[in-house]
């Protein structure tokens, strides 16, 4: 069966030979670019911000292991961002805070391949009967959950 992702050295391989180069080409067109381009546009001020950060724009390039962007963060807070105006009126800042660890925990069994509702319904079922001392084995991100 075909592997899907590269292993973190083949990926670093792939990124030498094909991004480094079309980086450094991004790099001088942006170069060029600032130099005709007035500083206050929008353009002119995206082309500044690439600059200033360039060298943490790239660093991915020279790492396999680093992701190329940061997509699992932003998909997991976008439920947050969009929902901010909703939780506005959660009752008292004690409910905005339990809103809060709720879709904390939400959102860890997401990127820990789980079913959020699911979930919760065996941690409910299950939370009478554990013991204090084995609380954390309920969190989704612990190896008893994700086994």
């Amino acid at each position: 069966r075909p592997r899907i992702r590269p292993s973190p050295s083949e990926r670093l391989d792939l990124r030498q030979a094909r991004a480094v180069p079309a980086l450094a080409d991004l790099h001088a067109w942006l170069l060029s670019m600032q130099r005709t381009v007035a500083i206050g546009s929008g353009t002119g001020k995206a082309i500044e911000h690439s600059l200033k950060r360039w060298n943490a724009l790239v660093r991915y390039a020279d790492s396999g292991i680093l992701p190329i962007d940061n997509n699992p963060v932003e998909n997991a807070i976008r439920p947050i961002a969009i929902g901010k105006k909703n939780w506005l009126f959660a009752g008292s800042e004690r409910a905005g805070r339990r809103a809060a660890v709720i879709q904390s925990l939400f959102a860890t069994a997401k990127l820990n391949g789980l079913d959020p509702a699911r979930w919760l319904a065996e941690t409910l079922e299950k939370l009478p009967t554990c013991p204090n001392s084995r609380i954390d084995s309920l969190l989704p991100f612990s190896d008893s959950t994700l086994a």
